[in-house]
């Protein structure tokens, strides 16, 4: 028997960006990611733009890896979410979701440009998509295009996951029977 899918966002759930600048989250470590990867410009200069702050808890790791979820890396990090973000707040590599040409593609319809890989990903397990930028759009498009259970949960980019998330999504995994989903 499988697992649901947890598809997971960095910036938000667990990198809170949007919150005060001058003041980490307790619990949280910074982390300083190079921008460009040390390559050089355009006129053959070493871009000396500042590394990405990006706050990490490290364990969140831990937490997630509880849930009973096949957990999915579903950001604009893709596979470097594997180098950067996992050993940080303790989760092994994992896969990603490879989001090619649909990546950062904004759509008239209002639905977020994660929603229709997502669901190709899922191929009809149930999942949930842990992120910061869902809305109602999303709601309604995926479930009209996914029949298996599904956990939109957003998070507040301000304050990241919190103890409150965990228990919503241990709760929607423990409700699948996984057994009567196809998967």
């Amino acid at each position: 028997m499988s697992r649901p899918l947890l598809f997971l966002d960095v910036d938000g759930p667990l990198n809170p960006y949007a919150a005060q600048p001058e003041r980490r989250p307790e619990g949280y470590t910074t982390l300083r990611v190079p921008r460009d990867g040390g390559a050089d410009d355009s006129a053959g200069l070493r871009s000396r733009r500042r590394p990405l702050r990006v706050w990490l808890n490290p364990g969140h790791g831990r937490a997630l890896l509880g849930l009973g979820y096949e957990i999915c890396w579903a950001t604009t990090w893709m596979g470097e979410a594997n180098r950067w973000i996992g050993p940080v707040v303790g989760l092994p590599e994992l896969p990603f979701v490879d989001f090619g040409g649909a990546l950062l593609r904004e759509r008239p319809d209002g639905v977020h440009w994660k929603s229709d890989p997502l669901v190709e990903y899922a191929g009809g397990r149930p999942f949930a998509w842990v992120d910061d930028e869902q809305g109602g759009a999303d709601h309604a498009h995926v479930a009209a295009r996914h029949r298996a259970p599904v956990l939109l949960h957003h998070v507040n980019p301000r304050i990241g996951l919190r103890s409150e998330d965990f228990t919503v999504l241990a709760a929607f995994a423990a409700s699948i029977d996984m057994s009567t989903t196809g998967s």
